[in-house]
C-alpha cells in the first residue's frame, strides 16, 4: 500500500496495491502494522460501521468530542463518493484547510482521519456503501455536527441539485458557533492525545 499525508495534517490517503487476474482483483484495505508504521501511531479498531446512501446524499460534516475522540479509516465498498476532510482543531496552523478526494469501490482507496478532524461525503452513485473502522465505540452525545455549507469553509461539493440530508445535518451549527461553544478539540490537545496513543503502544 502507498500512504501519503494529506493537505490536512494527521489525515492520510491510502492507495492499495491491486493483484489482478482473470477472476478479478484482490487488495489489502487495512493492515494494522503497515499503517501504524506509515502514520507513526497505532490504529485500533473498536467498532465497524456502514452507511448505505442514495445518489446525492450528503453525510457530514461529522467529528467527535475529545475526549473520547474517534479516529476513522474510511473506504467505499460499493459505489463512489466525493469525500472531504477538514481541519477544525482550534489553534491548528492549518485551521480550515481541507482536502477533497473521490473514493470508489473500484479504486479501493482509503482515508485515515485522526481525532479532532471533521469529515463528510457526497454519494455519487445510488446504493453507495461506505465502511468506517472506528478507533472507539460510539458514545451518545459526543458527536460534533458542522454545517457542510458554512461560508467560512466554502467547501467545493459541486452539487448539481439539492442534496439528501438528515434533519440533524441540515440543522448543524456553523464553525463559529462550534468554536465559540467550546466543542471543537484544541490542536495541542489533539497532539497530546496522539502522543499518548503512541506511548501506550510501546
Amino acid at each position: 500500500m502507498k500512504v501519503r499525508e494529506m493537505a490536512v495534517p494527521d489525515a492520510f490517503h491510502i492507495t492499495p496495491r491491486h493483484l489482478r487476474d482473470a477472476r478479478g482483483t484482490f487488495y489489502e484495505s487495512f493492515r494494522h502494522d503497515r499503517l501504524a508504521e506509515e502514520i507513526g501511531r497505532p490504529v485500533t479498531v473498536a467498532q465497524v460501521n456502514y452507511s448505505v446512501s442514495r445518489r446525492h446524499t450528503l453525510r457530514g460534516l461529522h467529528g467527535t468530542l475529545l475526549p473520547p475522540g474517534q479516529a476513522k479509516v474510511v473506504c467505499v465498498v460499493r459505489g463512489a463518493v466525493l469525500d472531504i476532510v477538514v481541519d477544525l482543531r482550534v489553534g491548528s496552523p492549518t485551521w480550515g484547510v481541507y482536502e477533497v478526494n473521490e473514493l470508489s469501490a473500484e479504486s479501493g482507496e482509503t482515508l485515515f482521519v485522526a481525532e479532532g478532524l471533521v469529515h463528510g461525503f457526497l454519494a455519487l452513485t445510488d446504493d453507495t456503501c461506505v465502511s468506517y473502522l472506528c478507533s472507539t465505540e460510539f458514545v451518545p452525545g459526543t458527536q460534533v455536527d458542522i454545517d457542510p455549507f458554512d461560508p467560512e469553509l466554502a467547501l467545493p461539493w459541486g452539487l448539481s441539485e439539492a442534496p439528501l440530508m438528515s434533519a440533524k445535518d441540515s440543522s448543524a451549527i456553523s464553525v463559529a458557533q462550534a468554536r465559540d461553544s467550546g466543542i471543537l478539540a484544541g490542536y495541542q490537545e489533539c497532539l497530546a492525545h496522539y502522543a499518548a496513543l503512541r506511548e501506550t503502544a510501546r
